[in-house]
C-alpha cells in the first residue's frame, strides 16, 4: 500500500461520523442496528475510507445523495468487520440506478451459438471496475432482512470473491488445508441444492444461488447475514465456512 494511502486512512479512522449520518444508518441499516458498539464504531472508520477512495455515480437522472452512498457505504462495509482489508481493491466506482434497469447481455449457447439480447438487473458487479446498484433495491433490502434478501450484500460479495482474497486478512484464503475446506464445503452445498431443486424440494438459498458457484457464494452470503438461524439451521456446515471466511457469527448477534 502506498504510505500516502495509509496515513490518509489512519487519519480517517480518527474522525467521527456526523450525527446526520449516523441517523441515516441506523435507519437504513438494518444490521447495523443489531451490531455490538464496538463493531459499530468499527463500522463507522471503514464507511469513512469507502466514501473517501470510491466514486458514486447517478445514472438514469439519479441524483446521488448522502442517504444513498451511506446505505450502501454501510452494507458493504459489513464484509469487512474484523478483518485487515483494502477495501474492494479492484473497485474504484459505485454506479447507481434509480430502479431496475435494463443491459445488453451476450450469452453462449451450446453449439457455438451466441444470443444477445437484453437483461432487466438489479445489479451486478465487475471484477475491475464498478458495481452497480438499483437504489430502489438497496432501500427496500436494507430496511426488512426477513426475505434474505441484500443487493449490496450481493454485490459486494462478488467484490470480495473476485479479488481472491487480494488485501484481506481471511485465514480460509491463506491456508492451503483451510481454503480446501472451505472449497468442499461449499462446492457441496452448491450441487445439493441443484439436486434439491431438480427434485422440485423447498430450499432456503433458491434457484438463483443454482446458476453457478459464484452466485452460490453471494446469494449464501445475503443469509448469513440477513437470515443467520435459518442458514445454520439448513447448512450448518455452509454457516460455519461463512463463519470462519467473515470472522463473524450473526446468529450471536441476532440472538
Amino acid at each position: 500500500m502506498w504510505p500516502f494511502k495509509q496515513l490518509n486512512r489512519k487519519m480517517l479512522s480518527q474522525k467521527a461520523l456526523p450525527l446526520a449520518w449516523l441517523s441515516i444508518i441506523a435507519t437504513n441499516c438494518a444490521i447495523y442496528r443489531k451490531l455490538t458498539a464496538a463493531d459499530k464504531e468499527d463500522l463507522h472508520h471503514h464507511i469513512l475510507i469507502f466514501l473517501a477512495e470510491k466514486r458514486f455515480v447517478g445514472c438514469a437522472g439519479l441524483e446521488i445523495t448522502d442517504e444513498i452512498k451511506l446505505t450502501i457505504a454501510a452494507y458493504a462495509c459489513v464484509l469487512l468487520l474484523h478483518r485487515k482489508t483494502d477495501y474492494f481493491p479492484g473497485l474504484r466506482s459505485i454506479l447507481v440506478y434509480p430502479a431496475a434497469y435494463v443491459a445488453k447481455e451476450t450469452r453462449h449457447l451450446p453449439g457455438g451459438v451466441v444470443e444477445e439480447g437484453y437483461d432487466v438487473r438489479l445489479g451486478e458487479s465487475w471484477p475491475n471496475g464498478s458495481v452497480v446498484l438499483s437504489w430502489d433495491d438497496v432501500r427496500r433490502d436494507a430496511a426488512d432482512l426477513r426475505f434474505g434478501r441484500n443487493v449490496v450484500l450481493h454485490e459486494f460479495a462478488h467484490q470480495l470473491d473476485s479479488s481472491f482474497g487480494r488485501g484481506d486478512s481471511s485465514e480460509v484464503l491463506k491456508h492451503p488445508s483451510a481454503f480446501a475446506k472451505w472449497a468442499k464445503v461449499l462446492y457441496k452445498n452448491y450441487i445439493k441444492l441443484q439436486q434439491d431443486l431438480g427434485v422440485n424440494k423447498p430450499t432456503l438459498l433458491g434457484s438463483y444461488a443454482a446458476q453457478d458457484p459464484a452466485e452460490f457464494f453471494a446469494v449464501a452470503t445475503e443469509n448469513f447475514f440477513t437470515r443467520p438461524k435459518d442458514l445454520q439451521k439448513s447448512s450448518p456446515d455452509l454457516y460455519q465456512e461463512l463463519k470462519n471466511f467473515y470472522h463473524q457469527d450473526p446468529v450471536i448477534v441476532t440472538s
